[in-house]
């Protein structure tokens, strides 16, 4: 039992030390995610739609 007590203090102290990011960074990064997401979406997308007409073509 000490051993987890132990072990929560010393997770509670190491949180302490964390820098957390502001509102706005943490804002700046979903936004970022969210358009690189949509990104990747629409080219892999494309990418399928190109090679789904070739295929086809050479299939049948």
């Amino acid at each position: 039992m000490e051993k987890l007590l132990d072990y929560i203090r010393e997770s509670r102290a190491e949180l302490k030390k964390v820098t957390w990011p502001t509102k706005q960074m943490l804002w700046y990064s979903t936004i970022i995610v969210i358009v690189v997401t949509a990104i990747a979406a629409a080219y892999l997308g494309l990418v399928d739609l190109i090679l789904t007409g070739v295929f086809s073509k050479i299939i049948g």
